[in-house]
C-alpha cells in the first residue's frame, strides 16, 4: 500500500477573526516551541547509536514529520483564508458567523448552531462549517423561515427561531 492520498476536497476559505488568531497562535507554537524541542530530542536520540533499533529516534522522527506537515498546512492555509470580522448589513438573515437557533418541527427540540469556517468547527460548541449541508440550507434564510435538510440521519424539518451575530 502506497503513501499517496487523494487531495482533500476544497473547502471555503473563510474564517472568523478569533479562528484566524487561533490558527496563527498554533502555527507560532509549533514553529517556535514544539519543533525546537523535538529537534533537540531527536538529536539526543540520534547520538545514542544504532538508529535502526532506537525507538526514541523513530518516535521523534515521526513526531517531527507530523509537526512539519501541520506547519506546512497552516502556512499555506493562513495565506488563502479571508477573515470575516464584520457582521452583515442585514442582521436578520443567516450569513457566515451567525448564531442560529432552530426548532425541530417534528419533536419541538431546539438547537443552537454557529456558522464558521471549516478550520474552526467544534461539534461540542455547536459550531458547524459553512460547507455543512445544514449551514448551506440556512444561508440567506430569516427568522420564521422553514428549512428542510437532508442530514446523515435522514431528512429534518427546522424553523429558524433566532439569528444573532456575536459582537
Amino acid at each position: 500500500m502506497g503513501r499517496w492520498r487523494p487531495p482533500a476536497e476544497k473547502s471555503t476559505a473563510l474564517i472568523t477573526r478569533a479562528g484566524h488568531d487561533r490558527l496563527k497562535a498554533e502555527l507560532d507554537e509549533l514553529w517556535r516551541v514544539r519543533r525546537p524541542e523535538v529537534v533537540k530530542a531527536l538529536a539526543a536520540a540520534a547520538a545514542e547509536g544504532d538508529r535502526s533499533e532506537n525507538a526514541e529516534y523513530t518516535y521523534r522522527k515521526k513526531q517531527l514529520g507530523e509537526i512539519d506537515r501541520r506547519v506546512r498546512y497552516l502556512s499555506k492555509r493562513l495565506e488563502a483564508l479571508k477573515v470575516v470580522d464584520a457582521a452583515p448589513a442585514d442582521r436578520e438573515a443567516v450569513f457566515f458567523g451567525a448564531e442560529v437557533e432552530l426548532e425541530d418541527v417534528a419533536s419541538g427540540d431546539c438547537a443552537r448552531y454557529r456558522i464558521v469556517g471549516p478550520d474552526e468547527t467544534d461539534a461540542a460548541r455547536g459550531w458547524i462549517s459553512i460547507d455543512a449541508p445544514l449551514a448551506r440550507a440556512l444561508l440567506k434564510k430569516r427568522i420564521d423561515d422553514e428549512v428542510q435538510v437532508q442530514l446523515p440521519g435522514g431528512p429534518v424539518h427546522y424553523v429558524i427561531v433566532d439569528v444573532r451575530y456575536p459582537d
